[in-house]
Order: C-alpha cells, then structure tokens, then sequence
C-alpha cells in the first residue's frame, strides 16, 4: 500500500534563491471529511487525482494513490468539487538528499508559505534549510482540505504566529 510519509513546516526565510522549479496548483476536492481526500489537480497542464486516507499517526504519514488523468478530465472533475479551490505555486527546493516541495499559497490563502518534505519512513533524518520555521506536522488547519474551508486571510493575527 502506497504510503505518504512526510513533515511539514512554516516558511520563515527566502527559499526562493534555492529553488530549481516551480509550477502553478490549482485543486479542488470532490470529498473530504475524516481524514479522507479525493482531490483533483492541475499542475501547469497536467491532471491528477489523488486518493488519501486517514493519519493514524498524528498527520506524520497516511495511505495515498495518485492517478495522472488528462487535462480535460481534470477540469470536467472540478465541476464535482466542493465548494473552494485552492491555488498555489509549488517552489522545488533540494536540500541534502531530499527535495522540499515550498507551497507559496494565492488568493485567500495568501501569506501563507509551507515547506513539506517525503519521507522514507517516519524516523528517517533530514536536512533542515535555514528557511524552515516551526513544524506544523499533524496541525490540521494546514491542509490543504482545511485552507480552502477556512482560508488563511479569516485567521486571527494570534491564529497565524
């Protein structure tokens, strides 16, 4: 069984000047409630759609399946979508032997960056970049599911630090 094993962090620092790509994420999430995702994707031009089960480890790891779809496919998904997209550009940041994927979020989620790095297993060690900021691991209101509910620009001043 496919499992997603990774951290997440704040972004407190430029990871920008590090970065090797990027690309524009648009997604939307046909059910989610749970802990359980079905969520459509458009990265630049491509399609996805991605199965994701409940953490049963605090949000360290949980059970994913992705399926490249086409475009057209994708966008037909979307018109299933609960209501709220999230939109975001997804920064590639190498860093030892992983890479961190650094998620820059638009619209109502702007002012929000995170850093998520894979895993192998959930004790591997990893290299920490001197822009990673506290770890927001398991803190449900950072997913993504969560974002387009309860978009960053409603939270409190108190909420966000």
């Amino acid at each position: 069984m496919p499992l997603e094993i990774e951290r997440k962090f704040l972004v407190a620092g430029d990871y920008k000047a590090f970065a090797t790509s990027s690309s524009h994420i648009r997604q939307g999430y046909i059910l989610s409630g749970g802990g359980r995702t079905v969520r459509v994707r458009l990265r630049d031009n491509r399609g996805f759609l991605t199965i994701k089960g409940p953490s049963r480890d605090g949000g360290l790891s949980r059970y994913e399946f992705e399926k490249e779809i086409s475009y057209d496919e994708a966008i037909a998904l979307f018109t299933l979508c609960e209501p709220g997209i999230v939109d975001k550009v997804r920064w590639l940041v190498p860093c030892g032997r992983h890479t961190y994927e650094v998620d820059e979020f638009m619209g109502e989620n702007s002012g929000l960056v995170i850093a998520e790095v894979e895993l192998g297993n959930t004790l591997e060690n990893f290299e920490r970049p001197s822009f990673l900021g506290r770890e927001v691991t398991g803190d449900h209101r950072y997913y993504n599911a969560s974002l387009r509910i309860r978009p960053y620009a409603t939270w409190t001043d108190e909420e966000k630090s």
